[in-house]
């Protein structure tokens, strides 16, 4: 009987734990090749945004147009000024660096300069050349960010 009891309690904890403070997402798509593949599992923290907001840089997991996840790479947040040129990221006028984009796969990219509203975010996929993101759906709301990847489950590496 104690057998069924404790395997009872740690299912109850996992569903809460998956319910309010983290969760594993599967990678569904091309687009953040080379930090992460299609079929990578990583889990996201979906409790440090009500500690601290997010920040550029962070890969978020967010409820995208299509009501699917999507994972990107969250690089301005509202007030921000996004721009590309001959694909070189610059927020605010300021070149970022990026040392998870392949830019020799990218040729030529332009975009931009738009201004991301106050109660959004802009995100893009490592690999530009072969992702849908902010550019094409226009900067995500915050209220449909799910949380951080933090850790990478399968195969087992860490997040960048």
């Amino acid at each position: 009987m104690h057998g069924w009891l404790l395997l009872l309690l740690v299912v109850a904890a996992v569903v809460v734990a998956r319910a309010v403070a983290v969760t594993p997402v599967t990678v569904s798509s091309e687009s953040m090749v080379p930090t992460l593949a299609r079929g990578d599992v990583v889990l996201v923290d979906k409790a440090v945004w009500r500690l601290r907001g997010p920040h550029r840089g962070e890969l978020v997991v967010f409820d995208a147009a299509d009501h699917q996840r999507s994972l990107k790479r969250m690089v301005a947040v509202g007030g921000d000024t996004v721009e590309i040129r001959d694909a070189i990221l610059y927020v605010n006028g300021r070149r970022v660096p990026e040392p998870y984009v392949d830019h020799s796969r990218i040729d030529g990219l332009y975009f931009g300069p738009v201004r991301v509203p106050d109660d959004r975010v802009f995100v893009l996929g490592d690999n530009r050349s072969n992702s849908i993101d902010s550019r094409a759906y226009g900067p995500v709301a915050r209220g449909a960010l799910i949380g951080t990847a933090v850790l990478g489950l399968w195969p087992t590496h860490t997040i960048g």
